[in-house]
C-alpha cells in the first residue's frame, strides 16, 4: 500500500487515479448501482459501483462487506454533484484486509445511545466515532500547546520517577507497589522533582501520569491522569497565577484556530479565550456561600464560575491550614495563617491549584510536623533546598479535566483513552 492516500488528499488533489484505505462506514444497493462509504482518520469518501462498468466479483462483493471491514480499494476519481464531497471514486480494485464480525458489539453511530461504561469496554470500536476522534484531536492540540507555550518560554521538560518512596503531598491515598524488598508507591504527583530541578535550573514544566487513590466515584474525577505540572524560581504567587492565565489563553487560542472542524461536530458554541480573575480566598468563598475555613464545594465552584462565565477564576491566598505543607506562609511566618496557595476554577470546577513554594529548610520541617508527618520521610527533599536554592512557585493542570471543560463533556471518561478508576482496569 505504498501508494495509498488519506481521503482528505482526494478532494484536494487533481489526480485521477487514487488508492486509498480505510474502514469501510456502510453500504447500500440500489438496483444495478451500489455504494460504499469508507473512512479514514482525515475523512470519508463515496464508492460508486455500476454493475456493467466494474468487475463482476467486485460489484457482487460491494454491499456484502460487513461494516468496519478494512479494506483497500484503488480507482478512478470521478466529479459527481450526487456524492458528499462532490467527489468519488469508480472501484477497479477492491481488497478485503480485515473482514469484521457481522455485529458490532456497540454503535458508533454519530448518533450512538450506548451509555458509556459499555463503550468503554470496546474502547477500540469507540474511537471510531467523529465525536471521540474530536475529542482526543483537540486534546491533542492542547498537549502541543502546553508543550509550544513552555519551550518558547525556556522551560526544561522534567522527566520524573513514577515510583516514590513516601507521600509527595501528604495525606494516605496513594498506590503501594513492593519495589524489591521495600515498600513504595505510585507517584501521585511529580511535585517534590520539580521543585527540585526548578531550583537548579530555574524552569520545570512536566506532562506525564500520575496515580490517585481516592475513591472517587464523580464526573470529575479518574484515578490516573495526564498531570501537566509546571514550576519556575524567582515566582512568586502573583506571577506564578499570570503564567497560568497566559498559558490557558494561549491553548485556547490554539484550540480556536486549529479545532475549528471538530468543535463543530462537538457543538462547542460558547468557547472564547478567557480572562483571568483575581479574588482573595476570603472574598471567593462568601461570594460563592461558604465559610472561610473551608474548601469549596462543587456547587460553589459552579456558583463563582456562573459569575464570571468563561473566564478564569484565581481565588488566592488561602489558609494555611487547608493547604499541602510545601506552601509558603505568608511572609515566610511559621505561625501565619495565610498562605502564598491558590486555585483556579475554570468552566465550572478547580482546574489547577499552586502558589509560592518554602525554600527555606527549617521552615519546611515546621511546616511538615504542622501537617502531622515525618520529616524523615522527606529528608532528601528538605535537603535539597540546603544549597541556595531560590525562591520558587508552580502549579499543575490536570489534562483530563481541562480536555473536558474544553470539549463540553458531561464525564472526565469521554476525555481519557483508557480510563482508570475504582472499578475499572481494562481495556
Amino acid at each position: 500500500m505504498k501508494n495509498r492516500i488519506p481521503v482528505s488528499e482526494v478532494f484536494e488533489g487533481k489526480n485521477k487515479k487514487a488508492e486509498v484505505a480505510g474502514w469501510v462506514k456502510n453500504s447500500r444497493a440500489l438496483g444495478k448501482i451500489k455504494f460504499l462509504v469508507l473512512k479514514d482518520i482525515s475523512g470519508e469518501i463515496q464508492v460508486t459501483a455500476v454493475e456493467k462498468e466494474v468487475d463482476k466479483k467486485l460489484f457482487e462483493m460491494i454491499d456484502k462487506i460487513p461494516r468496519e471491514s478494512v479494506v483497500q480499494i484503488e480507482g478512478e476519481i470521478k466529479e459527481s454533484k450526487q456524492a458528499p464531497g462532490g467527489k468519488e471514486i469508480i472501484p477497479e480494485k477492491l481488497i478485503v484486509l480485515n473482514k469484521a464480525e457481522e455485529n458490532l458489539p456497540i454503535d458508533i453511530s454519530d448518533s450512538s445511545k450506548t451509555e458509556l461504561d459499555k463503550r468503554l469496554d470496546f474502547r477500540f470500536l469507540d474511537f471510531h466515532r467523529k465525536k471521540v476522534q474530536a475529542i482526543f484531536k483537540i486534546q491533542n492540540e492542547i498537549a502541543q500547546a502546553f508543550r509550544n507555550y513552555f519551550y518558547e518560554k525556556g522551560f526544561f521538560e522534567l522527566q520524573s520517577p513514577g515510583i516514590i518512596s513516601s507521600a509527595s503531598e501528604g495525606g494516605t491515598e496513594l498506590f503501594p507497589v513492593q519495589y524489591f524488598e521495600k515498600k513504595a508507591y505510585l507517584a501521585q504527583s511529580p511535585q517534590l522533582y520539580k521543585q527540585m530541578l526548578a531550583c537548579s535550573m530555574e524552569k520545570a514544566f512536566m506532562l506525564g501520569p500520575s496515580w490517585r487513590a481516592e475513591k472517587h466515584n464523580t464526573t470529575r474525577h479518574i484515578n490516573e491522569i495526564r498531570m501537566i505540572d509546571i514550576e519556575a524560581a524567582f515566582y512568586n504567587q502573583d506571577s506564578i497565577m499570570k503564567e497560568l492565565e497566559e498559558a490557558v489563553q494561549y491553548v485556547v487560542s490554539r484550540v480556536l484556530k486549529n479545532c475549528k472542524e471538530e468543535l463543530k461536530i462537538l457543538e462547542v458554541k460558547d468557547l472564547k479565550i478567557p480572562k483571568g480573575v483575581y479574588l482573595h480566598y476570603e472574598d471567593a468563598i462568601k461570594k460563592a456561600g461558604g465559610k472561610i475555613g473551608e474548601d469549596f464545594t462543587p456547587e460553589q465552584e459552579r456558583k463563582l464560575c456562573s459569575l464570571y462565565k468563561g473566564d478564569i477564576v484565581f481565588t488566592h491566598s488561602w489558609p494555611t491550614s487547608i493547604k499541602p505543607f510545601y506552601i509558603m506562609p505568608k511572609d515566610a511566618n511559621p505561625k501565619a495563617k495565610e498562605s502564598c496557595g491558590f486555585d483556579a476554577l475554570y468552566g465550572g470546577v478547580e482546574i489547577s491549584s499552586g502558589g509560592q513554594r518554602i525554600h527555606l529548610p527549617e521552615l519546611l520541617i515546621e511546616r511538615i510536623k504542622a501537617k502531622g508527618l515525618n520529616p524523615a520521610n522527606f529528608k532528601s527533599y528538605i535537603d535539597s533546598f540546603r544549597y541556595g536554592a531560590p525562591p520558587h512557585a508552580g502549579w499543575a493542570i490536570g489534562l483530563e479535566r481541562i480536555t473536558q471543560i474544553i470539549c463540553g463533556l458531561d464525564n472526565i471518561k469521554e476525555a481519557t483513552m483508557f480510563p482508570r478508576d475504582r472499578d475499572r482496569l481494562t481495556p
